[in-house]
């Protein structure tokens, strides 16, 4: 089978690859002609564990091919899946321009049937629009030719993605018809030959699980993040609380952690998006309101503890920030955590000295432009990130960052205390050492 996936970000070029991998021919489609030339050459302009790998192997098997003209392929697949980008516009909602935009280059040249799978996260009736923008080019063109839509949203764990695409706890498809329905099946069986599950429903449905999946994740962070707040005040310990309810198989273990809120290019947007949705149709999503509320507080909290620590006397200090990145494991730095408590420390008179694994490149990328920039110095190592500091933020949990000598951080800082937004360290081992150790929600 051959097929051609339009935009190579983070889901395009993930998906791409992974058919790839499992026997499919696949073209992917960018009209950023630097990044296609970019990925000919074996450079992928995103940090995925293991993607680089594959995507070379593919490259020189035969089996994945980049261009810029979407024309060039489109007369021999049959599936055009659609990765691009679904920016969020100012009230919230998804900008779907990019989805649109290929819709409208589908029906202007495509030849034979052709099934046009929407793979970015896209609101409630947006297959019904790119079904619509397709018709309406044909239309133009005289031509009257079959085509289907279908609804196949991804549930990526950046970090873990590829483990994510190719074993999949289940795969959601939304269709129309059964020819749809068969060349899915078709194109997915070889992923889920051990527990074949993928969840056909109607398209409505199967956009709306995307967006209901993130927002209920998106919940218990927040939910987790208010409960430690308030243990905290009464004296009760997170950790415990945590294990407790967790062991409860109606609530389970996962999202469970609290910290210095959540980031990233899904969980924010996402739930803007689906209370816009809400908005838009007359309703008001009461929960999630709250759950961003709560993000955004939470997202203050480490300088809240900071600035209450030195009593308000924080401008001149230098502090260390360990972590840019919004998780591990990725390079995204988009509503990262850090960036929020960078700008208020810089805005409060801080120098800041901060180490990232993978992180500080884009971060330097990403903040060129910015006033905060001249205040920030990228430390060559985390040792190094805490030299003269008087305080040392954890904002990412790293696994470079479980272990290090406190001893040496002692050493090096000219205030010893840490303020720990992931709750990775046992209170007693940091003051043995002699720091003192803030963290949240105990």
């Amino acid at each position: 089978m051959k097929i051609a996936v339009v935009g190579t970000g983070y889901v395009g070029l993930v998906t791409g690859t992974c058919f790839a991998e499992m026997g499919v021919d696949v073209t992917c489609v960018d009209i950023d002609s630097a990044k296609i030339q970019s990925l000919k050459n074996g450079i992928i302009p995103i940090y995925e564990p293991g993607l680089e790998e594959m995507v070379i192997r593919n490259q020189k098997a035969g089996r994945l091919h980049f261009t810029t003209d979407l024309r060039d392929c489109l007369n021999d697949v049959s599936v055009v899946f659609s990765a691009v980008g679904t920016p969020p516009e100012e009230d919230g909602s998804a900008d779907l321009q990019y989805v649109l935009a290929v819709a409208r280059s589908i029906g202007q040249n495509m030849t034979k049937h052709t099934l046009i799978v929407t793979k970015s996260t896209v609101p409630v009736g947006t297959a019904a629009l790119v079904k619509q923008t397709v018709q309406e080019e044909l239309d133009k063109r005289g031509v009257t030719m079959d085509f289907d839509v279908a609804s196949n949203p991804e549930f990526l764990k950046e970090g873990a993605a590829i483990k994510d695409f190719m074993s999949p706890d289940r795969v959601v498809v939304g269709v129309e018809s059964e020819r749809a329905k068969e060349i899915l099946t078709k194109l997915y069986r070889p992923f889920l030959l051990n527990n074949f599950r993928v969840i056909f429903m109607d398209i409505p449905s199967a956009e709306m699980t995307k967006y209901a999946a993130n927002a209920m994740l998106a919940t218990r962070i927040s939910f987790m993040n208010d409960v430690a707040n308030l243990c905290e005040i009464v004296g009760a310990n997170v950790n415990m609380v945590r294990k407790g309810i967790g062991s409860d198989s109606r609530i389970g273990t996962k999202f469970l952690y609290p910290g210095c809120g959540y980031g990233g290019s899904c969980f924010p947007k996402d739930v803007k998006a689906l209370i816009k949705t809400a908005a838009d149709n007359g309703y008001n999503m009461q929960v999630l309101h709250a759950v961003e509320r709560v993000n955004e507080r939470q997202k203050g909290l480490l300088f809240e503890k900071f600035n209450n620590y030195f009593a308000g006397k924080i401008s001149g200090k230098t502090v260390a920030v360990w972590g840019l990145a919004f998780k591990p494991e990725t390079d995204d730095i988009r509503e990262a955590p850090a960036l929020v408590l960078i700008d208020l420390l810089v805005k409060a008179g801080c120098t800041v000295r901060v180490f990232d694994p993978v992180a500080m490149p884009e971060t330097g990328h990403r903040l060129a432009n910015s006033a905060l920039l001249p205040h920030i110095t990228f430390a060559n190592d985390l040792y190094d990130a805490t030299l003269n500091a008087d305080a040392l933020f954890v904002v990412t949990e790293w696994k470079e960052f479980r272990l290090p000598s406190w001893e040496i951080i002692k050493k090096a800082m000219h205030t010893a205390v840490v303020f720990d937004g992931r709750n990775i360290y046992e209170a007693a081992d940091l003051e043995n050492a002699g720091v003192e150790y803030f963290c949240i929600g105990k």
